[in-house]
């Protein structure tokens, strides 16, 4: 049988992820590197009390998830958020940006992912390598995801079923670890209700940055709707998965938090890159499972990577297979049948991001960078909440899911809310959002000169194609 081509002569990307595999999709996508890396600077901001930032990132989660179940039940094809902005406005540079930002937030995603990779495989080897051997070691992992990458979305998918199990018994390690030594009287509960937060901070200030944060570990879940087309039946299928997917990872969440700061004084857990490392020998300083956890939190974190740096290359890919992007990114290997020149692409911009933050004096890298994954992420949720009221009065003939009245609208100004500045969020992730942003405007404008030079008409962005 020939194998399958696009209009322009390239093989098409392979697809092999069915509906069975999208709640382990799901999960494995949202649990990682937030809960395994940015516990303790969440509890530095609010104190004790860092179960908070994570419910309250659970229920802005939600909300938007229920925007994102309206529109994929109602429009069940690829593309995400791009497409309903597409469908929403019909601004075509909107939906360019839209598409680049969704695209920037999966390499900055797997860029936090590598330097906690790179932190835990120090802390589990003993190697003490410090800021410089740690970076080194992350673009190294960066390169392995890119070769993985690179291999094929059949075994990219294998890998994160595999990995998705292995982080999973990482959390639930912390949490009977946990469960345990509070039975046992080594847990301080006074810590799980103390608010202490920053001199330069109220209390309601402290919960917003932190929830800005904390959001980094929410994010995952909008993934899944660009895999509506391989899935039986998505409006059946969809809202019963994605909701069970993020209720799972918000109980873990909350349950990992709160065992972390009652076995855990703030402080440590704060200055700590293996913050759960910290739970784990608190807890159970008989065992060798704080030997143990530092491996697991490597597989848990390379599975963001993977799976966000196989998102971000075939975006790329989508766009440059229509002429948004320039032409060369949207070539295909011939014989490994993926997106080659995005995945280099995408990689590079990982390692100038991890480079460029790692090497400066003033910030945490991986709170610098998860963080700039949630605040390009939330931008794209105010939008997409306010594209659900803008389409509902575009009626389809089948039936779809619905999202409650008003929940819309309390996710977009949410989601406004904790893109701003009031909201208490770090200058160096308004930084590396306008250089991502700005590269995008960048590579948009040389695309234009581009398809004008070669006679390339790009008149309007189909973002069902943007998957290739």
């Amino acid at each position: 049988m020939a194998e399958a081509t696009t209009t322009e002569g390239q093989p098409a990307l392979r697809r092999v992820m069915g509906p069975k595999l999208l709640l382990l999709f799901i999960i494995g996508d949202i649990l990682g590197t937030g809960i395994y890396a940015l516990v303790g600077q969440v509890a530095e901001e609010v104190g004790g009390a860092a179960w908070l930032p994570f419910l309250v990132a659970f229920a802005v989660a939600m909300v938007t998830a229920f925007s994102y179940l309206e529109l994929v039940t109602k429009y069940p094809a690829a593309a995400g958020a791009a497409l309903y902005t597409h469908k929403a406005f019909g601004i075509h540079f909107l939906t360019f940006m839209v598409t680049f930002v969704v695209m920037c937030s999966g390499i900055t995603s797997a860029s936090t992912a590598s330097r906690a990779f790179a932190a835990n495989l120090d802390a589990g080897f003993g190697l003490e390598l410090g800021n410089g051997g740690i970076l080194l070691i992350a673009l190294g992992f960066m390169a392995l995801v890119a070769a993985v990458n690179f291999r094929g979305v059949g075994e990219s998918v294998k890998v994160n079923v595999v990995l998705t199990l292995v982080e999973l018994s990482g959390l639930l390690l912390v949490i009977l670890v946990g469960v345990f030594a509070i039975a046992g009287g080594g847990a301080d509960w006074a810590r799980v209700v103390a608010f202490d937060t920053p001199e330069d901070k109220g209390v309601f200030l402290a919960v917003t940055s932190a929830t800005s944060l904390a959001f980094f570990a929410m994010v995952g879940f909008e993934d899944s709707v660009n895999m509506a087309e391989e899935c039986h039946e998505p409006r059946r299928i969809f809202p019963k998965i994605m909701l069970t997917g993020l209720s799972i990872t918000g109980v873990i969440y909350v349950l990992v938090a709160i065992c972390s700061v009652a076995l855990v004084p703030v402080g440590p857990l704060a200055a700590s890159e293996t913050p759960l490392v910290e739970v784990v020998r608190a807890g159970a300083p008989g065992i060798p499972a704080d030997a143990v956890l530092p491996f697991i939190s490597m597989f848990a974190v390379a599975n963001s990577a993977l799976i966000n740096m196989l998102m971000a290359s075939r975006l790329l890919y989508g766009m440059a297979n229509q002429a948004v992007l320039p032409r060369p990114l949207a070539r295909v290997h011939p014989f490994r049948r993926t997106p080659w020149v995005s995945i280099v692409f995408t990689t590079l911009i990982s390692f100038g991001l991890i480079g460029y933050v790692s090497l400066g004096d003033d910030s945490d890298v991986v709170s610098a960078l998860g963080g700039t994954t949630s605040l390009l992420l939330l931008a794209v949720f105010t939008i997409v909440n306010i594209a659900v009221l803008v389409l509902r009065r575009d009626r389809v003939d089948a039936d779809h899911f619905r999202a409650p009245r008003g929940l819309p609208v309390v996710g977009a100004l949410a989601s406004f809310y904790l893109v701003l500045p009031f909201s208490g969020r770090d200058s160096i992730q308004y930084e590396l959002a306008g250089l991502l942003l700005v590269l995008g405007l960048v590579l948009y404008g040389v695309t234009v000169l581009l398809n004008r030079r070669l006679g390339v008409k790009q008149t309007t962005l189909d973002p069902a194609k943007l998957d290739g």
